[in-house]
């Protein structure tokens, strides 16, 4: 009895073995050949960490190669949620909350995702990155990320833009050459210890290829002046807004290019649309006294009126249709050289009257006004320049007067660039070139004329007209000391809402270009709404005096052989 009972026992342990042994190899087999690639990806989901390498973004440099914008290294916060525990998370919610100033309510959604990689914040501070590091806090870990950084703050910011936090292109030209500037994304796949914490150590690895760095046509010291005399002038005359353009007028190269109201590039996440807007290629005005030149090249090139053609300016009251024209003061003859340069509403106007819509028409398009010149900037618009078609019997007395027409500053400095060079409306440009990291050259922007405006003889008779603004006329006070100097004043009133012309908010500018005899500059001053002086003479000339003389000098001290070179540049283009 005994004995059967023992030999029932051992048969039924054997059994029991076979059925566990039976059972572990079907295990076996089910985990071979069904579960197998589900454990491998599960196994390198803990020990294979997948990142993604950025390039380094491009420099950008000023025409001398001073930096403008460039990269610095900073910390970028992560954590791996799978690897935190419930009580570790919320000890990690509360210390990070007072270390980055972030709301509980958003770490709680990052730490609970059910994910092996979460961002909690990018590009921290070192003052936040150190915090974090002593704390020793579980699950989290930093990665390297690069941080566009301004070394000049407030200086060129409407030309160069920002990048955002992803170092994308948002405005300027780090928005207009976004793709040049980028470079190309690499990633790498790093192998983590049983605690989740990541080896120096990668498995396979594509390197970033980084960006192209620019090289501007902006000239830093030249910026600094402009900046410098753009905040004088808005203090000084209350101004709501200016916007200043300095221009090589051979080749069509933007030296420096300011508006006001400005902004920080470091700090840009609370700034308003109209601060960084910019003004110089996308806000509209009708400019005034400044347009004459239009009038004045037309004349001289259809030789319809010369020089010294007598016009009766009626002594300050002219008759148009249903308008009555006036001058700022009373005239009786004037020469036409006169009539520029004491800026005659009337004289122009009967000029006007001779040469007829159409050809006032035509030079306005020759110059470049109602089309986009295609700078490289962003938000460029065409102004307006209506066809003949769609003039009104008065419109004859308010284009010729820079009414009725909207410009930009781009525009302008463009146009009074034409009688500067000899008679080019060349494309404006804000990129000389684009390099790599070796300072190899990519890509080179050569100057490019658009078309061939008006004659090198109108442009030499105009030129001496333009002298006399300057001389004797209403530029006076844009003379500077030992060097020659031609441009036109403006005061232009302000359209109301209503459509009428206020009586109380104008537009004041300035352009011109020096040296007369072989200009280096050429330079728009626009001051928005200046109170209580509001002529362009007074306000907007002594801003271009000084732009010009400081900048002239720079040059031919920094440059001794300038001269020569923009004389070649003239030559090539003529």
């Amino acid at each position: 009895m005994y004995i059967s009972d023992h030999r029932q026992r051992s048969k039924a342990v054997f059994l029991s073995f076979l059925i566990f042994l039976l059972f572990c190899s079907g295990r076996l087999f089910f985990i071979q050949f069904f579960r197998s690639q589900y454990l491998v990806n599960l196994a390198s989901k803990q020990h294979n960490f997948f990142v993604e390498l950025e390039p380094l973004r491009g420099a950008i440099y000023d025409r001398n190669l001073k930096l403008q914008a460039v990269n610095i290294a900073v910390d970028s916060l992560y954590a791996s949620p799978s690897a935190i525990s419930a009580d570790d998370k919320e000890k990690v919610i509360s210390k990070l909350t007072s270390v980055l100033g972030l709301d509980q309510g958003y770490l709680k959604d990052r730490l609970y995702r059910k994910k092996d990689f979460v961002w909690i914040k990018r590009k921290l501070s070192l003052a936040q990155s150190s915090r974090i590091k002593k704390l020793g806090l579980n699950g989290l870990g930093f990665l390297k990320e690069s941080k566009r950084s301004y070394p000049n703050s407030y200086l060129t910011s409407h030309v160069i833009g920002f990048a955002g936090l992803d170092n994308t292109g948002l405005e300027g030209v780090e928005s207009y050459y976004n793709d040049s500037l980028k470079g190309e994304s690499g990633w790498a796949i790093f192998l983590r210890d049983a605690r989740q914490k990541k080896l120096a150590l990668w498995e396979q690895m594509v390197l970033p290829k980084d960006g192209y760095d620019l090289v501007l046509t902006i000239d830093e010291v030249i910026q600094y002046i402009v900046e410098r005399e753009i905040d004088q002038v808005v203090k000084k005359y209350n101004a709501d807004s200016a916007s200043v353009i300095v221009m090589d007028p051979h080749t069509g190269a933007i030296l420096a290019l300011a508006n006001r109201p400005t902004y920080n590039l470091n700090d840009y996440s609370q700034v308003t649309k109209d601060q960084i807007r910019n003004r110089a290629v996308c806000d509209m005005f009708e400019p005034g006294s400044v347009f004459k030149i239009v009038t004045l090249a037309a004349a001289l090139e259809e030789g319809e009126i010369k020089e010294e053609d007598k016009f009766f300016c009626e002594e300050g009251s002219y008759r148009v249709a249903s308008h009555t024209l006036h001058d700022h003061r009373p005239h009786g003859w004037l020469t036409f050289r006169d009539v520029i340069k004491l800026s005659s509403n009337i004289g122009t106007t009967k000029a006007a009257q001779i040469l007829g819509p159409e050809i006032i028409y035509k030079y306005m398009k020759l110059f470049g006004f109602g089309s986009k010149l295609e700078v490289d900037l962003l938000g460029e618009i065409p102004g307006v320049a209506k066809k003949p078609s769609r003039w009104s019997k008065v419109s004859i007395a308010a284009i010729p007067i820079g009414h009725e027409v909207g410009v930009t500053a781009l525009q302008l400095v463009s146009a009074i660039s034409v009688i500067a060079n000899g008679g080019q409306l060349m494309k404006p440009y804000i990129v000389e070139e684009i390099r790599d990291k070796h300072g190899q050259r990519i890509k080179k922007f050569d100057p490019l004329m658009i078309r061939k405006a008006i004659s090198l003889d109108t442009a030499e008779r105009a030129k001496d007209i333009l002298k006399s603004v300057v001389e004797e006329g209403t530029g006076r006070a844009a003379n500077i000391p030992g060097i020659s100097a031609a441009g036109k004043t403006g005061t232009a009133q302000k359209l109301n809402p209503d459509g009428t012309y206020s009586h109380s908010e104008f537009i004041a500018s300035f352009m011109g270009f020096a040296p007369v005899e072989d200009p280096m500059v050429a330079i728009i001053v626009m001051v928005n709404n200046p109170h209580p002086v509001y002529f362009g003479g007074v306000v907007a000339a002594p801003v271009f005096k000084n732009i010009a003389g400081d900048t002239i000098r720079y040059l031919k001290t920094s440059r001794p052989s300038y001269d020569t070179i923009a004389l070649n540049e003239s030559k090539d283009f003529n």
